[in-house]
This record gives C-alpha cells, structure tokens and sequence, in this order.
C-alpha cells in the first residue's frame, strides 16, 4: 500500500511538472519594437526591428508573466572574436552572462514561480567591444515595466566610467582577454543614479581624453561626445531624446599633465558646448578617481580654475567635485567593485546635496 501511494505521489509531481512544463514551453515571441520594451541609453533605432547600441551601461527592462523567459541578441562579434557581456538581473538578483556567438538565446529564466516578474539587462561592456542588438523576447506575456524615473543623470569620462577592469569575480587580473573583467552595471555612474532613482547614460570610452587620448586613440571627447556609437565616432545622437539634470565630467586621467592653460582652454570650450546641448543641466567637473598624487594636483588646480572661470561669465550651473582619496584596486590600476560603491557613495551625497534630491 506504501508504495503504490509513492508511486501515485511520484506520478503527480511528474505530471505537474510536464503541466508546467507544456504552459511554459508555447512562450510567445515579443519583437525588439514592442511598447512594452523599455529602453535608456544611446541606441540607433534606425531599423526599430533590431535596435542596436554600443555604449557600456545601455539597458532595457520588461515586466514578464510565467517561469519562463528567453532574450535573443545579437552581437557584432567585433574583429570575429570579441564577445560582449551583460548584467542579467531578475526580481533584483544580478548574474554576469556573455554571449557565445552572431546570434544568442539567453535563458534569463527557467522554472520560476508563474507570477509577475521583473527582468533588466545591462549591455557591461563598452563600445570598443562591439555593439549588440535585441532581436526579441520569449516568455509567456508581456507586461509594461514601472514608468522610467524622471530624474536623468549622464556621466562622460573614459575607462574608470565605463566600469573597465573593476570585476575578478570570475576571471582574475591579466587572465582572459581585457574584456573580461567589464561591469558597467556596477559602475560608479550606474550605482550613484539606482541610489539617486534617476535615469543613466554611460557616455564614456577607455583611452579617451580631454585634448590628448592614450594607446594610439584617434579620437577625443569632444569629437565623439555627440555620437551614439563613440569609439567609432559614427552615428549622430539626438539630443533631444534626453536631457539630463546632472552631468558629470570624469576626463584627464588619459590627458595626464598638459599645459594649463591649453588643458584649462580646452575644458571650458567642452563645457561651453555641453552647454549648448544642455541648457539646464547642472555640469559637475570630477577629479579623476585613479589619478596619483601629481596628476591629482593637478587636476585640482584646472577644474577650480575653469568653474570659476566658468561661474564668471555667467554659467552659474558649473560646479566641481574632488574625490577624498586615490581608487586603483583593479585591473591595470583602475577601481575594482568595491571601490566603485565608495567612488558611488561619495558622488550620490555630492548630487543629493547640489540638486537638493
């Protein structure tokens, strides 16, 4: 008798199981133009069937009904060799997943409960890795996420902004390819808008510099900060899509110490020009978090030069932020993950204090 009401138990998990199994299995296939799909960041929608977007910290978030959820990307798979990686977050728990090929299925969940889920997927790496593009989503249904927050924040700067060399959790310091160790969702830039509630772009590119970029770069910020795809200079970004409350700049690390008045010249004209896009937006001028002790000095010496230079002629929404110590655990010298959440820490109590959030 005990063991037919095993069996019989046995055979009822089994089939509710198969039951799950079949709901689940007929999930229904949302293309990347679907209203429901909500994106943020620089993203060329020129064929809205594949949106394609390069920069570090592009994201885009759908609520999802089921236990079961699928997203197809495509990725350039830059020189036939690189492949990018991105922060897969469900109901606010975070996984790190590259793609393998041109084109990915990504479980990004499997055998959950059949309920509303929440699910946010970061593009970690940057734009010299290559662009990716959404093909679409499998799950059950759709639902239309929580509205974007209002407040808006975007972060120029170079390799410390795009989140470059800041994860070892899987793959140690000089092991793997440079790649490996990007994670533009736990950037400084990304965490200080999640604690702020604000939207964020990454408008940043490692080597970039002011007036001068590193490793043979053939570009500068100021030639590329009006693009969507900024390591290519290709593509030009429409303003209009986005106009931020806050604007950090994060630049001269690359620059190292050039003459002042050329390097003071040269970032008052970037910020006359930031400007002209951005009417409203408070500009915050930051030390760089990886600088020494003399390109600190430095750096120090500029930026109060140019916002003050900047406050006189009438830009009063010019304003600067020193970080209180050197952050270079990483990768080649760049912050790590920790260092990143202080680096964060530091900048969201600045903003919370300036913007008066």
């Amino acid at each position: 008798m005990k063991k037919q009401i095993a069996l019989l138990f046995f055979i009822i998990i089994v089939l509710q199981l198969q039951a799950q199994k079949n709901s689940d299995g007929r999930l229904n296939f949302f293309a990347a133009n679907h209203p429901k799909i909500q994106y943020t960041g620089r993203i060329d929608f020129s064929n809205p069937l594949l949106p394609r977007f390069w920069q570090p910290g592009v994201y885009f978030k759908v609520s999802f009904v089921g236990s079961s959820c699928e997203v197809i990307l495509n990725d350039e798979v830059l020189w036939g060799k690189n492949h990018n990686y991105l922060e897969v977050v469900v109901d606010g728990v975070a996984k790190r997943v590259q793609t393998r090929s041109a084109r990915d299925t990504i479980v990004v969940a499997d055998r959950m409960s059949k309920g509303i889920h929440s699910l946010l997927i970061y593009k970690n790496t940057e734009a010299n890795i290559g662009y990716l593009e959404l093909v679409g989503i499998r799950c059950k249904q759709l639902l239309r996420p929580q509205p974007k927050p209002l407040r808006k924040i975007e972060c120029f700067g170079n390799s410390i902004t795009c989140g470059t060399g800041s994860d070892m959790t899987a793959i140690p310091c000089g092991k793997g390819v440079w790649q490996d160790q990007h994670n533009a969702c736990q950037s400084y830039g990304a965490i200080t808008a999640r604690a702020l509630n604000a939207q964020c772009h990454l408008s940043a590119v490692s080597g970039i510099g002011l007036m001068h970029s590193c490793c043979e770069m053939d570009v500068i910020m100021p030639q590329v900060f009006d693009k969507v795809s900024m390591r290519n200079n290709e593509v030009l970004w429409d303003f209009n899509k986005y106009q931020p409350d806050v604007v950090t700049v994060c630049l001269g690390q690359n620059d190292g110490i050039q003459d002042s008045a050329s390097f003071c010249n040269n970032y008052i004209a970037f910020i006359k020009t930031l400007r002209s896009r951005y009417s409203n937006a408070t500009i915050v001028c930051l030390t760089s978090p990886m600088a020494d002790e003399a390109l600190t000095a430095f750096m120090k010496r500029m930026i109060t030069s140019i916002v003050n230079k900047a406050k006189k002629s009438g830009d009063k929404k010019v304003t600067r932020y020193f970080f209180l110590k050197r952050y270079h655990n990483g990768c080649d010298s760049h912050p790590d993950l920790a260092e990143h959440r202080q680096i964060a820490t530091e900048l969201t109590a600045f903003i919370k204090k300036t913007m008066h959030w």
